[in-house]
């Protein structure tokens, strides 16, 4: 059964995240206005009022009484925007950002079954009474001077006149359009006319002329806001039975040939039946707050509450939410079945090497190479429902940008892209972490004080950008800033007093491996700490999540100019194809992503430096690691190492290293199943898994293998010893 606080929890969730994103474009808006404020989007501000009313009603059906209380509030703020009687301003927005903020921390709250945050929403409640104002509001009445029918003035509701009134302020042009749409086909009739109309213009509203109507057909008188020519309006909207005349203002003649602007806000629906036209005093009043159930600014009366012919109760939905953990037990079975998959293969080997079985052999390997079919389109359609775009993060990374950036009076502008990029939505909520903590240490260590950048000749403004693309079975994700960038100096330096590295392996050190030290437990360069950072504990916790789940983390940066983090994740962590290797008599599997190449191993290519070995593959250097002698290891009866080795290459990030192993088996769909905490000090293994014949291999951690044998130092190593003792869990 559904657990109906779940689906409220995870659709006020949306709602929340949506109306984030509706603030954020606001917010925006602001930053490209000059003098502080902007005018306000009308669709933009009614999606946001639209989610706060849906959530008022929502947490009030669920009992959530300080949601429902909360909400209250925010819609009356949100309503004085939309109406035009409060202006959109930063100080506004940090209230509006700051309710954000207490929805996440009340249903984070619900979630976990712990009591309704009451201080936070007190607070909040009075930064809203202070905010809230009902008073001014625009003194000039510009409907006065055109020529428009008092039986229209009277059915628009407090938002139609209000945006009639608004576009008038600005001189913008108004157009009565009268269309004629035959009753049966109404619907795609006004759609088509609303998004042609809408590059051109704002529909304020529109209702039943009251002529020229019979059974078959209904014409309509639809007011349009626009700054475009008469001639331009008629060629772009020309359609049989539409007629567009200027609505004439009285002593003057309207303004009609300034550019078009963005177009904004949402009309009213129809909802007068064709049979009474001539009711219009039936509608709503002029000045009743209209109630969100025909959408925004929609109208209902008597009639409607009457079923219409035809009328249906198919839903339109074509979307369902599921919990995440039934499609991990739905992900599990398909695990089962690739095992099975496995072990049918092999038995149809066997089968088809018997002469006298050899018609049963292939009528078996017909059946396998149907389930192999189908089951891979069930292992990809399931790893197709778990993918969500990484914009979920993104949009709440906005926030914390411009949150941190007004605390501590830096201009930052946050540049996004590769938002839709998609990653397995287990990866995408353990992101949130690491890149935040990323951000504060860009906007910290990274991005200079105002005047210091104007001492160096860059813009007042310092820039973020956060970057995702997708790069074969990897996401890639770049955080860049153009602040100051780390000093190697002052890192390697720092090292030295914490004895960490010593002078004489401080002078052979490569800029990436003096940059790895960032990432140490408790290292810091700074000599006091913030409310930011310059704890040391940041980056180690960017380093530990990112390797938790298979990924790596690489620095670039250059002194004066600016840093770039890039992390590289697996797409998915729920089933990965793996390479079935055999070490010293036992298997191991290794993760397909990672695996680059796998070539016959020639020991006499082999060279030693600085108690490294390394070979030449096509001219460039791969260094080597011995699996048999890092996981110590013993020969069945002390046998030396096969003659015929390979070498399977892996790559994570930059960085490449050759494995040496006895022998290939192949490729195997696998389920990575963690340690656990018996087992939580064996390392190198990101878990275990089962290979199809009733035998359990262990899962290598490919990141954590290649940061262990390329550590830089003692320091080094025991950072990366850190990281493989937690056997595919931080420890």
């Amino acid at each position: 059964m559904i657990d109906q606080r779940d689906e409220f929890i995870s659709e006020a969730q949306e709602i929340v995240e949506g109306l984030s994103r509706d603030l954020l474009a606001l917010d925006a808006a602001i930053k490209r206005a000059s003098g502080g404020h902007a005018e306000s989007d009308p669709e933009v501000v009614n999606d946001a009022f639209r989610a706060v009313h849906t959530l008022k009603g929502l947490s009030s059906l669920f009992g959530v009484a300080r949601m429902s209380t909360l909400s209250h509030h925010l819609e009356d703020l949100l309503d004085d925007l939309r109406l035009g009687r409060s202006e959109i301003t930063p100080k506004v927005l940090d209230v509006l950002f700051r309710a954000v903020d207490v929805y996440n921390i009340m249903l984070v709250a619900l979630r976990s079954g712990e009591p309704e945050p009451a201080r936070e929403v007190e607070e909040l409640l009075a930064a809203l009474g202070a905010t809230t104002s009902r008073e001014g509001g625009p003194s000039q009445n510009p409907l006065g001077d055109y020529d428009l029918d008092p039986g229209l003035l009277g059915v628009l509701t407090e938002y139609e006149e209000h945006r009639l009134r608004a576009n008038l302020q600005q001189g913008v042009g108004l157009f009565k359009i009268r269309a004629r749409f035959e009753l049966a086909t109404i619907d795609t009739g006004l759609d088509d006319l609303k998004a042609r109309a809408k590059p051109h213009g704002e529909i304020i509203t529109y209702l039943p002329s009251g002529e020229g109507g019979d059974a078959e057909a209904i014409e309509l008188d639809v007011l349009l806001a626009s700054r475009q020519t008469l001639d331009v309006l008629r060629t772009e909207l020309a359609a049989p039975g539409l007629q567009i005349d200027p609505v004439a203002r009285r002593g003057a003649r309207a303004l009609v040939s300034e550019p078009p602007p963005t177009v904004l806000g949402e009309p009213a629906r129809l909802t007068t039946p064709p049979s009474a036209p001539q009711e219009p005093a039936r509608l709503a009043s002029p000045r009743t707050r209209e109630v969100d159930v025909l959408g925004e600014g929609g109208r209902e009366d008597e009639a409607s509450a009457e079923p219409a012919a035809g009328l249906t109760i198919r839903g339109v939905a074509q979307t369902v939410r599921v919990d995440i953990r039934k499609l991990d037990h739905l992900m599990n079975i398909v695990a089962e079945l690739a095992i099975v998959r496995s072990a049918l293969g092999r038995i149809t080997d066997r089968v088809r090497g018997m002469p006298e079985l050899r018609e049963l052999g292939t009528e078996l390997h017909r059946l396998h190479r149907s389930l192999d079919r189908h089951l891979g389109d069930m292992q990809g359609g399931i790893l197709e429902v778990r993918m969500v775009p990484l914009g979920q993060v993104f949009d709440k990374l906005a926030r914390v940008v411009r949150q941190i950036s007004r605390e501590h009076d830096k201009d930052i502008n946050l540049v996004i892209t590769g938002a839709e990029t998609e990653v397995d939505k287990l990866i995408v909520e353990e992101l949130s972490d690491p890149l935040m903590h990323m951000i504060r240490n860009a906007i910290d260590h990274g991005i200079e004080p105002r005047e210091v950048r104007r001492e160096r000749g860059k813009p007042d403004t310092g820039t973020i950008a956060l970057n995702a693309y997708q790069k074969g079975n990897h996401v890639v994700i770049e955080v860049q800033d153009d602040g100051a960038g780390i000093d190697e100096e002052r890192v390697l330096l720092t090292a030295q007093k914490r004895g960490l590295v010593t002078p004489e392996e401080a002078r052979g050190l490569l800029p990436r491996e003096i940059l790895g030290f960032i990432f140490l437990p408790g290292f810091s360069t700074k000599d006091g700490a913030s409310e930011l950072s310059g704890r040391g504990v940041g980056m180690d916790v960017v380093k530990t999540n990112i390797g938790r789940l298979g990924g790596v983390v690489d620095v670039q940066s250059e002194l004066g100019i600016g840093t770039k983090m890039t992390v590289t994740l697996p797409i998915t962590l729920a089933i990965i194809s793996a390479l079935v290797v055999v070490v010293a008599g036992r298997r191991y599997a290794l993760p397909l992503a990672s695996v680059l190449e796998a070539l016959m191993f020639d020991p006499a290519s082999v060279r030693t430096i600085e108690s490294r070995e390394i070979t030449n593959l096509r001219g460039q250097t791969l260094p080597l690691c011995r699996l048999d002698a890092l996981f110590g290891l013993p020969r069945p009866d002390g046998a030396p190492p096969p003659v015929r080795q390979f070498a399977v290459v892996i790559g994570v990030g930059n960085h490449r290293l050759g494995c040496v192993v006895d022998s290939l088996i192949g490729q195997q769909d696998i389920v990575i199943k963690p340690l656990g905490r018996t087992l939580h000090g064996v390392r190198g293994f990101s878990g275990a898994t089962e290979l199809g014949d009733q035998n359990v291999g262990l899962v290598i951690d490919a990141p954590a293998l290649v940061e262990e044998i390329l550590a830089p130092s003692e320091a080094g190593r025991l950072m990366g010893q850190r990281r493989l003792g937690a056997g595919g869990e931080a420890s």
